[in-house]
């Protein structure tokens, strides 16, 4: 389904999104993908945590969360390791964008960690 929905992307850095998606199952053998919101959405334990924006046709864009809704509770992250990279737009919610193909290969290490550390969180 999600190669399928890739194959007829329209956009101009599907290269990196194409990357980053592979990136982001190799980071931990429990992670599944299916295409929620209109893109590549990847699960933990059947929810999801990870998500695609494809919106934005200037950057790549992923969303980090813990679903669909807010979870209130005490969630403990230490977004501060992550400075620079993740960008907390909440409460559990937070982004890392990539304005290019180039910063993207350069993090992408950093980034795998990060995928690794906020699904187990």
């Amino acid at each position: 389904m999600v190669d399928s929905f890739l194959e007829t992307l329209d956009h101009p850095l599907k290269p990196v999104i194409e990357r980053l998606r592979l990136a982001v199952l190799d980071a931990d053998d429990a992670m599944s993908e299916r295409i929620k919101w209109r893109a590549p959405s990847f699960c933990f334990n059947s929810v999801d945590r990870v998500t695609f924006n494809l919106r934005p046709l200037h950057h790549v864009q992923l969303i980090f969360h813990r679903g669909a809704k807010t979870i209130e509770d005490d969630f403990h992250f230490d977004t501060a390791k992550w400075t620079g990279l993740l960008e907390m737009i909440g409460q559990d919610r937070g982004q890392v964008i990539f304005p290019s193909a180039e910063v993207a290969t350069a993090r992408q290490d950093e980034f795998v960690a990060l995928v690794r550390e906020w699904v187990r969180a």
